[in-house]
């Protein structure tokens, strides 16, 4: 790519932020995916006025202990939706593929498309494309699929391509095979955690039924709500690397820094519209 192009791309994030609000669409594999890696910057994107949407490309049908099939789907489908108004973002979308049985068909990578294509989205993020569970990994591969194919007339005709390609963005992992998480940008979300977490306690199927099973503490979740939350909390909060200490030092100054305890980062895909570091920096809440 010439450095006349890459210039004009840099300009285009840019002028993303200086035209006003964002179109932002979160995609994951299940129906607590996004809140899990993007929730609190999602509230705070929505607090400055952007249009956030979630997406889950499976309805979670698989995910518990003792309930499945179209119950569990109700089920997680209704904490969606009160999941997106705790965390005041427009809207929460599960699409109607069984949980633990995703592959990256075509057919899958249409319903990708026409979402992305539907909400005009500014930003896409997404899992990158390896992981334990094979529906975040097939997740990620979708949504890379559909990088290209979202300004291709020809696909999809029945809903119009965008003008523009989005930013393509990955939550971050911890998986180091076939290459590390990279902490492109950093979001300090101390001042919106509560919300985050009272976001997540809307999932009660899972953050305190089914993941603490799985992981053979669910003796260990409390009843009362309040002390439910505070162990929510706790459960939560992830550790910072080396990458991402230094990217948050970058972001908000050595002193700052110190200070923030909560944060969620990102890393930006080759695939799509690309923007310097800087302007994703202006592009990002801080």
């Amino acid at each position: 790519m010439s450095k006349l192009a890459v210039m004009l791309i840099s300009a285009g994030a840019l002028a993303l932020a200086q035209e006003g609000k964002l179109r932002i669409i979160a995609i994951g594999a299940h129906p607590d995916d996004c809140d899990i890696k993007f929730g609190g910057t999602a509230a705070k994107f929505a607090r400055a006025g952007h249009a956030v949407k979630f997406v889950s490309v499976t309805n979670g049908d698989a995910g518990h202990q003792g309930e499945g099939g179209g119950m569990l789907a109700k089920r997680r489908h209704a904490e969606t939706q009160e999941s997106a108004r705790r965390l005041g973002i427009a809207e929460y979308e599960v699409l109607d593929n069984h949980d633990g049985e995703l592959v990256p068909s075509v057919e899958v990578r249409r319903q990708v498309i026409r979402a992305i294509r539907r909400w005009n989205a500014d930003i896409v993020l997404a899992p990158r494309p390896n992981d334990y569970h094979p529906d975040h990994r097939y997740t990620g591969v979708l949504v890379q699929d559909a990088a290209y194919m979202v300004v291709v007339p020809n696909i999809c005709p029945d809903v119009p391509p965008l003008r523009k390609n989005p930013i393509f963005i990955y939550y971050q992992d911890g998986f180091q095979k076939p290459a590390p998480f990279r902490p492109d940008i950093v979001v300090a979300i101390d001042d919106v955690w509560d919300t985050k977490v009272n976001a997540l306690d809307a999932h009660t199927s899972q953050f305190y039924e089914w993941l603490p099973w799985v992981d053979g503490r669910l003796e260990q979740v409390p009843r009362d709500p309040a002390a439910r939350k505070k162990y929510l909390s706790g459960q939560r909060i992830q550790p910072l690397s080396e990458a991402t200490r230094a990217a948050l030092e970058r972001r908000y100054g050595p002193e700052r820094a110190k200070q923030v305890r909560y944060t969620e980062s990102f890393e930006q895909c080759e695939y799509g519209r690309q923007a310097s570091l800087e302007d994703l920096g202006k592009l990002f809440p801080k």
